[in-house]
């Protein structure tokens, strides 16, 4: 791999890394969010100290020849312990902290025989970019190369083995960030082990007398550099679910948003807007419990229960028109409450709401989710009757 492609592999790591360290400053104690930023910080690492261009500077700067050579070494080994230890922490539970701690320990030791191999064997002659199969003979460097390797593959295995078994669950396939995030973790480990596979099939054929120069310097870095991609790439897939589900939820909840407006409005009770857009699905969502807050002593749980037990019966009778992630109670809860705010808010309208001791007769919706799901009940609802208006026929039939 050219030195090229390995600094802007390493500056697009660093761009990711500048987006999570303000959420490593605000939760430190976060046990995930400092894996990913080890994952990331190693990784860059990886690229930055195997480039050769950078190989020739830290060799000449220290004056020690070589000395790029198991700091790269410990750089894919650090990644490699984080990445097994992000997936640990995505897991959670008792037994896999303690697996966690396990691993910290086991790589620990790895680092510290890496440094030790190196400092007996002193490879004397500089090799920038062929050192693992030209020194494969040397006495304790070879130890060296191949504690690394073998480090490197087992963790490679296992985090496959880990997140493609994982992502297989129940519980994972009703999570399609998760499930997506785990699906990409596990191919780009796997072509990562193709990395420390082909280095021990260059470095056994030397042993053997051999000299296969392809398969221990061309071939490695293409395993090394899609299966970092990949698995980088899948790292980061939570957050950018999360961020795109936080948009989609900004823009589904504006119909709820709307049936409120005039409440928020004539009471000023709407938030300005914040100007990250990160924060909009959240700042939606509290201008719309400001409203739900003003007018929850006008909810009419006669209304509420009459329209949740007709749209169950509708729903129970229509089962197979109903989304498969949504339950019949959900739809006809969030159906229910649709009508019960809107009738809320315009009541409010004409009679402002007046401060009870007496408890609200139903209880304010604040579960996010559902939230959302009265949104589209709301839009539901204006799309039928737009129909209904339109053509009745097909009104009718919706």
């Amino acid at each position: 791999m050219s030195g090229a492609i390995n600094y802007i592999s390493c500056a697009l790591l660093w761009i990711a890394l500048l987006f999570r360290l303000p959420d490593l400053a605000r939760r430190r104690i976060d046990p995930s969010l400092r894996a990913i930023i080890a994952v990331l910080g190693f990784a860059s690492l990886c690229f930055l100290f195997g480039a050769p261009p950078t190989v020739a500077l830290i060799n000449r700067l220290t004056g020690v020849p070589n000395i790029a050579a198991p700091l790269t070494y410990a750089a894919i080994t650090a990644y490699s312990a984080a990445l097994l230890i992000l997936i640990a922490c995505w897991r959670d539970g008792p037994s896999m902290r303690r697996t966690t701690r396990k691993w910290i320990y086991g790589y620990a030791v790895v680092l510290a025989g890496i440094a030790v191999l190196f400092a007996v064997g002193s490879p004397a002659e500089e090799r920038r970019t062929d050192f693992d199969t030209y020194f494969a003979t040397t006495p304790w460097v070879a130890e060296m190369i191949v504690l690394y390797l073998l480090a490197h593959l087992t963790a490679v295995t296992v985090s496959a083995t880990w997140a493609l078994r994982w992502a297989r669950e129940e519980e994972v396939r009703q999570r399609p960030w998760l499930r997506a995030s785990l699906l990409t973790i596990g191919t780009g480990t796997v072509l990562s082990a193709g990395y420390s596979i082909s280095k021990l099939a260059a470095v056994g054929a030397r042993w053997s007398g051999q000299d296969w120069p392809q398969l221990g310097i061309s071939i490695p870095p293409l395993f090394a550099g899609l299966g970092a991609l990949l698995t980088v790439t899948g790292v980061l897939l939570p957050l950018a679910g999360h961020h795109f589900s936080s948009w989609g939820d900004f823009v589904r909840l504006a119909p709820l948003d709307a049936v409120l407006d005039p409440v928020l409005t004539e009471r000023a009770l709407r938030l300005e807007r914040p100007r990250s857009p990160f924060l909009w699905a959240t700042w939606r969502r509290s201008t719309i419990l400001n409203g739900l807050h003003e007018i929850e002593t006008l909810f009419d749980k006669a209304l509420y229960d009459h329209v949740a037990e007709a749209e169950l019966k509708r729903l129970q009778e229509r089962s197979g028109r109903r989304g498969r992630s949504v339950t019949p109670h959900e739809l006809a809860a969030s159906a229910a409450w649709a009508a019960t705010i809107a009738a809320a808010a315009q009541q409010s309208i004409r009679r402002p709401a007046e401060p009870s001791v007496e408890p609200a007769p139903l209880a304010l919706p604040r579960n996010p989710r559902m939230l959302v799901l009265i949104a589209d009940a709301i839009r539901r609802s204006e799309r039928e009757s737009h129909y209904a208006a339109a053509d009745p026929a097909r009104a009718g039939s919706a």
